[in-house]
């Protein structure tokens, strides 16, 4: 019984091992292509927008999703981007990313015409990829914060786009324990989609050039 719970244990660590190696590989690969002041980024013709929802279980704002759309706009501001891809889950009438995306940027004084919407966005990988696969972009600035950024970019880095992130300025003080252990893992499924199972987006559909 010990020899087993020894082996039980090397297993685990072992694990572990591989799972934070991965992580940190992911990490050093893409930190030198993640800005946090927009004076530094080289202006593109596209900004994508990753999507999450724009309330909290408990019904209130959602931080995360409030700092992207500010960060979009402002960069449309300053013209570092002319167009913004806004790409989300739109799994059904009551919870659609995109549409509340482009929702708070006409709040924020964007025109409709200026903003593109991704239904299909239902992962990183299908957001990244389709964008551009579907919408024509080879070279765009990813805006979402850090802890997801470096994902995103890894994706992006596979598929051999030339992609830079933006972290908006965030009022948290830290992200929350459950947000770091859920993008720990996604970090690792993210490595077994590309080099694994050769993952695609789950929609496609017609080219669409912005």
């Amino acid at each position: 019984m010990e020899k087993w719970v020894k082996r039980i244990f090397v297993s685990l660590g072992f694990g572990f091992l591989v799972i934070l190696s991965l992580n940190v590989w992911i990490l050093v690969s893409t930190s030198d292509q993640i800005f946090k002041e927009e004076i530094l980024l080289s202006p593109q013709r596209v900004g994508l927008v990753l999507g999450t929802s724009r309330f909290t279980a408990q019904g209130e704002k959602n931080e995360f999703f409030e700092e992207r759309m500010n960060a979009a706009a402002k960069l449309f501001e300053l013209g570092i981007i002319d167009h913004i891809l806004v790409s989300g889950d739109n799994r059904s009438i009551y919870y659609n990313e995109p549409r509340d995306m482009l929702n708070a940027l006409l709040e924020r004084g964007i025109a409709q015409s200026e903003v593109t919407l991704d239904y299909a966005g239902l992962r990183t990988l299908d957001s990244v990829v389709r964008c551009a696969q579907i919408f024509g972009q080879s070279s765009f600035i990813i805006i979402t914060q850090e802890f997801h950024l470096h994902r995103a970019l890894f994706i992006a880095n596979y598929h051999g786009l030339n992609a830079y992130g933006f972290s908006p300025k965030s009022s948290k003080v830290s992200v929350p324990t459950k947000v770091r252990i859920r993008e720990f893992i996604a970090r690792v499924l993210a490595v077994l989609d590309l080099y694994v199972w050769n993952k695609k987006p789950e929609i496609m559909g017609k080219l669409k050039p912005i």
